[in-house]
């Protein structure tokens, strides 16, 4: 009997585990993982000022290729419960759609997984491959939803200095925009944070000969920082960009120049950046416009969202093909959105993702139809058999 992923996916969206909360996810995977003969191993990771994590990595086989399968159980917290149409945590079925928390993002995703990979394997005795070769992983994470850091960058160095090597991944993000096969994702930009403060002298608002202004300061840096595209783009990426999103001076009066002024902002950037490149992209056009006239200065957020890409190619090539076989659909390639633990996966393999479509993840009622998970579970399919093919 073909393993259901329904079945699967209502287990997993059943457990709490609301960052970092493992809440049975992880245990429920070690269960059905270990009876299908995987190795399974299961880690916490800590870090000073940070809360611990828990991860699992799994494999069976030996030998190459190694098809990794990632992914994160944990989720956002579902805010007001009683708002919900279904508890988030029942595994409801209603209208021919699993209602819950994760259900898109992206518990659903690996239920799919799961699925997928336990039909391959009782289809050739138990093993990737009826000769012996070949081998599957599933690197599952708990802090995604989170800062990331004692979850996949951890659990994907572990694994190396056992090591352990992966050929190619596949993260099942909720990935699609409207319809099951229409995007994949092949990289993602990058993230950075940082401050502008410009320090200027404090006075009475009578008397301005008698003070600096900070403001006015901060208001033609700012200009100056965005007044030319940070870049026009590249093969796979649209251009950067940056965007202010405070100003603030802390000042509660009217009758008070402030002695200092400051602006935070976000940059999104493609793979003509480095985080140094970057910051020194802004500093140097902020140098310009101060002119040795305006005291500044920038604190940059540390950062672990960096920008990669997928380059088309032989594998993107296969899960198109699978894609399209199962849904007549051929998916478009993008690097938009936000962030993902592909980030780190990058450094390791090839990755790509893959999943359900993202119009409902993190919001009340968070659903899934109960056909895209068994669609979801042949196009992976269909990816596995072409791979080991």
């Amino acid at each position: 009997m073909p393993a259901d992923p329904v079945a699967i996916a209502r287990e997993l969206v059943r457990c709490p585990s609301v960052t970092p909360a493992e809440g049975g996810a992880l245990k429920f995977l070690e269960a059905t993982l270990t009876a299908a003969g995987f190795s399974v191993h299961r880690m916490t990771f800590s870090e000073p000022g940070t809360e611990d994590v828990e991860n699992l990595y799994a494999r069976i086989g030996g030998a190459a290729p190694n098809l990794v399968f990632a992914g994160h159980t944990d989720v956002v917290p579902p805010g007001e419960e009683s708002v919900w149409s279904h508890p988030p945590f029942a595994g409801d079925i209603a209208g021919a759609q699993l209602y819950g928390r994760g259900a898109v993002d992206m518990k659903g995703g690996i239920a799919c997984a799961v699925a997928a990979v336990l039909d391959h394997l009782a289809a050739n005795g138990g093993k990737p491959q009826k000769d012996g070769k070949g081998s599957f992983s599933f690197l599952i994470t708990g802090d995604e939803e989170s800062i990331a850091v004692n979850g996949t960058p951890k659990l994907l160095q572990w694994a190396a200095e056992r090591g352990e090597k992966f050929d190619h991944c596949l993260l099942g993000e909720p990935s699609n925009v409207d319809e099951l096969g229409d995007t994949i994702k092949i990289g993602r930009r990058g993230s950075l944070n940082g401050h502008l403060i410009v320090t200027g002298k404090q006075g009475h608002v009578a008397y301005p000969d008698r003070a600096d202004n900070p403001i006015r300061g901060l208001v033609k840096l700012i200009e100056a920082i965005q007044s030319e595209p940070l870049d026009n783009g590249t093969e796979q990426f649209s251009p950067s960009h940056l965007e202010f999103v405070s100003v603030d001076v802390g000042n509660k009066t009217v009758n008070l120049i402030p002695g200092d002024a400051r602006a935070r902002f976000n940059i999104r950037f493609n793979d003509r950046h480095t985080l140094d490149s970057l910051k020194a992209l802004i500093e140097q056009r902020a140098e310009r416009a101060a002119a040795g006239r305006i005291r500044f200065a920038f604190k940059w957020e540390p950062s672990n969202a960096l920008v990669f890409v997928t380059k088309p190619g032989p594998f993107t090539e296969l899960v198109t093909q699978a894609i399209a076989k199962v849904t007549g659909r051929t998916p478009t390639l993008s690097t938009s959105g936000g962030t993902s633990d592909a980030r780190f996966i990058s450094q390791y393999c090839p990755v790509v993702e893959f999943g359900l479509v993202g119009q409902t993840m993190h919001q009340v009622d968070e659903r899934v139809p109960i056909a895209d998970l068994r669609a979801l579970t042949a196009i992976y399919r269909a990816i596995i058999d072409r791979y080991f093919a």
